[in-house]
């Protein structure tokens, strides 16, 4: 079976175009496609944006850079959130953004400027994060077999918010090694949601179509959000009830 093509027809239905930049968050097992391989999938979302798209991954690090081993490096760093972003950070990925935990994959026409000063941050998802900057070239967000709640972009609008809850009191000096072998320490904040539940799956209620959208993907279910609305809405509802996003 040409799980490639057929993803790549469920994509175009959902409402992806060419030049479409894409940041997405992907389930393999959600997409109940026996033996379908992560190159499978990123080919089939490379397909559907096309060659002036561009596609991110978040290939976050949380859990293998941490407190007891704080050091991130930018070429060697493995994801820690599956297999599907460490295949998209090894062997598609021409940039990767500068972030002890949170860093994003990026490949296609937008990668190198939306990716390039995530560094200056000093909290996971902040302003000059490829998260905080897909509303600003329209981007969109797609929720791949994987539901609507590990939507990383989420933590940007918290902090946009000013929500009270995402981040650690203290932060910690991580040592940080760049693509060019450079190597510095700087401190930078953790979330520390503690027993806090995650409820992203709460922005279906904020948004309609064509805003947010839902379809078939293989045999799962996809998402495709507006990022510009997703923040919009989001923000307005943490201003709302701070704890909109959380139980």
């Amino acid at each position: 079976m040409n799980y490639t093509e057929i993803l790549y027809n469920d994509l175009r239905a959902l409402g992806i175009k060419n030049g479409d930049t894409i940041l997405v968050h992907t389930s393999i097992k959600g997409l109940n496609a026996d033996k379908i391989t992560a190159t499978q999938i990123i080919d089939a979302l490379l397909l559907a944006v096309g060659k002036e798209g561009t596609l991110l991954v978040p290939a976050l690090s949380y859990a293998n850079v941490t407190e007891d081993a704080p050091h991130f490096d930018l070429l060697n760093t493995k994801t820690c959130i599956g297999i599907l972003p460490e295949v998209f950070r090894t062997e598609y990925a021409t940039h990767r953004s500068l972030h002890p935990t949170h860093s994003v994959c990026a490949v296609g026409k937008l990668a190198a400027s939306l990716t390039q000063s995530h560094g200056l941050d000093n909290t996971p998802v902040g302003k000059n994060s490829p998260f905080q900057l897909l509303p600003t070239v329209d981007g969109k967000i797609l929720m791949l077999g994987s539901g609507l709640l590990p939507n990383t972009f989420m933590h940007g609008v918290e902090e946009v918010a000013n929500a009270d809850y995402p981040l650690a009191k203290q932060p910690i000096e991580y040592t940080i090694t760049d693509n060019t072998g450079n190597t510095y320490k700087k401190a930078h904040y953790r979330h520390a949601f503690g027993t806090l539940v995650q409820r992203y799956d709460r922005l279906a209620d904020k948004l309609q179509a064509p805003y947010l959208v839902s379809g078939k993907a293989l045999n799962g279910q996809a998402f495709l959000i507006d990022a510009k609305e997703a923040m919009t809405q989001g923000i307005k509802a943490i201003q709302e009830d701070n704890h909109y996003f959380i139980d």
